[in-house]
């Protein structure tokens, strides 16, 4: 038995659904346009296939990749983080979590208050992250009320300055929303405490310092199935605070995706076996939501300049899968995720024969094919992709 590796590039999607109609994304393509404009090199990405999947102007389609290639459909309702790491672990969502374009209910904010003890919140309504507290933070400063927001994901975030209000005084507040307040209708995906610094005209988000308060995942779910049947399990970056720490024997989370990157270097120089998960979110939270496909290019540049040391620390009977979670256009006029299919590259040591994957009809074609790897009889709805 090896390794089964999986590595999300957060928000990397590669053209929009034929359902985009119904999330307003028709026309997404984050690698198309972020490489139109961005120019990023990717040479690595390029022996490996990616530009055999769709036209991408600074990669070139080659005659014979290292990878087999393809693409995955969501079939899940929704373009959530949440909802796509769920179902790449076997979870399938029929109904969206709830979302919030005119801002949270009065009985939602009301029942917060009382619930941490305070007079009252701040905004209330979609905002980007990095705005919001622009425009709010010397008011947050002046009244000690945090800044509620939430955007067009499933999501209640709450930011404080950490002078204000201290970054464990923050997560408590969120795990009680978490918990007591946003359950039932109002179960969202994810409660996310966004702590920030600096000073007026100058706030700063605290980023390795953000916490992600998931929803239990429903079972079965691949991490925890993986563990039931003896097979050790490892997380990287926010896979843990996805499925609400459940699921892996060990963890670590990261900043950003160079120590993300690094974290995995040296975790394949230890492990023997095992189910490998990892996030890589810059290009997701740094440059996708902040309509930055120039800096999106050099993210991806970075995790392509990585992949030569990666692939060389695999063994022999190792598999390594690339994907994404959902599409984050930066080039589009939103800031929110975008319904895109994800790219699929899979490198099998064990084999040298690689080809076209095609379209595969649910990112749960990942959990089936994890399992296959593992031999293990499965019950998620999706087909294997390895020989």
């Amino acid at each position: 038995m090896g390794t089964f590796y999986l590595i999300i590039v957060d928000g990397l999607g590669v053209g929009a659904q034929e359902d985009s109609h119904l999330y307003g994304d028709v026309g997404a393509n984050t690698l198309g346009h972020v490489s139109m404009v961005s120019k990023c090199r990717l040479p690595n990405l390029q022996k490996m296939g990616i530009g055999n999947i769709i036209p991408v102007d600074t990669v070139q389609p080659v005659m014979n990749p290292i990878c087999s290639w393809g693409k995955l459909r969501e079939v899940s309702a929704g373009k959530d983080s949440t909802t796509g790491h769920w179902e790449i672990a076997g979870v399938t969502l029929e109904k969206d979590f709830p979302t919030y374009p005119d801002g949270f209910p009065d009985e939602i904010v009301n029942a917060f208050c009382d619930a941490v003890g305070i007079d009252g919140v701040l905004v209330n309504n979609p905002y980007s992250g990095t705005e919001v507290i622009q425009l709010f933070g010397d008011e947050h400063l002046k009244t000690g009320r945090p800044i509620l927001y939430t955007s067009a994901d499933s999501v209640f975030q709450l930011a404080c300055h950490e002078s204000v209000t201290s970054v464990e005084t923050l997560y408590s507040w969120c795990k009680i929303a978490r918990d007591k307040i946003m359950i039932g209708d109002h179960a969202v995906g994810r409660v996310i405490a966004r702590p920030f610094t600096g000073i007026s005209g100058n706030y700063t988000r605290l980023t390795d310092q953000r916490h992600d308060f998931s929803l239990v995942p429903p079972k079965p779910n691949l991490p925890e199935f993986l563990q039931e049947h003896g097979i050790k399990t490892y997380s990287i970056g926010k896979i843990i605070d996805l499925f609400a720490e459940c699921g892996f024997d060990f963890f670590k989370r990261t900043k950003n995706n160079a120590e993300g990157i690094a974290e995995l270097l040296s975790l394949m120089d230890e492990v023997g076996d095992g189910f490998v998960f990892i996030n890589l979110i810059d290009t997701d939270q740094l440059f996708g939501h902040r309509n930055d496909p120039i800096g999106y290019g050099k993210s991806l540049e970075e995790f392509d300049q990585a992949l030569p040391e990666i692939i060389a620390k695999m063994k022999s009977d190792d598999v390594l899968v690339i994907t994404g979670d959902h599409g984050n256009d930066p080039t589009t006029p939103g800031t929110d995720h975008t319904r895109e299919f994800t790219p699929l590259l899979v490198l099998d040591n064990r084999t040298e024969e690689v080809g076209s994957l095609g379209i595969r009809s649910s990112f749960r074609d990942i959990a089936a094919s994890a399992c296959n790897y593992f031999q293990i009889d499965h019950p998620f709805h999706g087909k294997s992709f390895l020989k």
